[in-house]
């Protein structure tokens, strides 16, 4: 299995965050992945957050190694790369539609936040839980709001095929210190998406807090 570096999805991820570093629509980051031998299930789904995560940590230590060119061996000693252990990983799987699901907005308020015709609502008793795979597109902490019209296209373009070829894995957060700032406020979220239309992964991360 490896992650696919060029895909026209990643094109229009680009035009959410122009600039930007990675794959980012919202506060979701995504990584497409394919595999030369058959699908397995499950097992098949951890090899796809394995190899995403392995390059998290690459990346956290090329960070580390910049700080030490840039500002020396003390400010780069404080930092640690990122660690994950998949051994922690729990997985729950979940239905197509209901992770596709899309709210639409019933109003904006005098500062322009929009309210949802859905029945979750961000709030206290969700800091720093999962939040819905649509709040997360459309409502980031940082960066562009976006609306249901932006969320159905990111998605027609990742699924073209529609959801009935898709297995959707929601997993667990504890697993990984990249998910720490989310766990903090805004919210944690790991998802993994198989498409037998397409015979390719899609894991998707979210990590934010103010």
């Amino acid at each position: 299995m490896h992650e696919i570096k060029s895909d026209a999805f990643y094109d229009l991820a680009r035009s959410y965050d122009p600039g930007g570093e990675g794959h980012f629509v919202g506060a979701v980051d995504y990584h497409i992945l394919a595999d030369d031998g058959p699908y397995e299930g499950l097992s098949s789904h951890r090899e796809a957050l394995r190899i995403v995560f392995d390059g998290f940590v690459r990346e956290s230590e090329e960070y580390i190694e910049k700080v030490r060119e840039g500002l020396g061996d003390e400010a780069a000693d404080k930092l640690d790369p990122w660690v994950y252990d998949m051994d922690k990983a729990r997985e729950e799987i979940l239905d197509p539609g209901d992770f596709l699901y899309c709210p639409e907005i019933v109003k904006f308020d005098h500062y322009g936040n929009a309210s949802y015709d859905s029945e979750w609502r961000p709030g206290v008793d969700h800091i720093g839980t999962a939040v819905p795979y649509w709040y997360a597109v459309m409502e980031p902490v940082m960066g562009k709001r976006n609306r249901p019209e932006d969320f159905k296209r990111v998605n027609e373009a990742l699924f073209p095929e529609g959801t009935d070829g898709l297995d959707v894995f929601k997993w667990t957060t504890d697993w990984s210190d990249y998910f720490d700032d989310g766990l903090e406020w805004y919210g944690a979220c790991c998802w993994s998406v198989y498409d037998r239309s397409m015979n390719r992964y899609v894991v998707m991360v979210v990590s934010e807090t103010d």
